[in-house]
């Protein structure tokens, strides 16, 4: 998947392309919850109240693109559809708890 530079001095800058991948509002939270497991649709839309529902949608199509996060569609009425981290996915582990714990220590703990 080729992606558009944000700025024309990051071209090939590794900190540039991993935001890319995990940036924005939602998506680095929506890996952080299926760290804990599979999940399905109606799940991550409970866990994170404040998302519409196409914003989850586009978010995760996104992340399925880029090789983060498996679909998995079981042929039944109604639809069940969950999603789990790749492989790919799951070797953010240690960067997501990192970001975790800094913001703990400097946004939500600071005086």
């Amino acid at each position: 998947m080729t992606r558009k530079q944000r700025h024309a001095q990051y071209i090939e800058c590794p900190v540039e392309a991993t935001l890319d991948v995990i940036g924005g509002k939602w998506k680095g939270v929506i890996l952080f919850l299926l760290m804990d497991g599979t999940k399905r649709f109606s799940e991550l839309q409970k866990l994170l109240s404040k998302i519409t529902q196409r914003t989850l949608t586009n978010q995760l199509r996104e992340l399925e693109a880029d090789g983060l996060v498996d679909r998995k569609v079981y042929p039944q009425v109604p639809p069940k559809v969950e999603y789990s981290l790749t492989d790919k996915g799951r070797s953010l582990r240690q960067v997501l708890h990192q970001m975790r714990d800094w913001g703990e220590a400097n946004i939500l703990n600071s005086p």
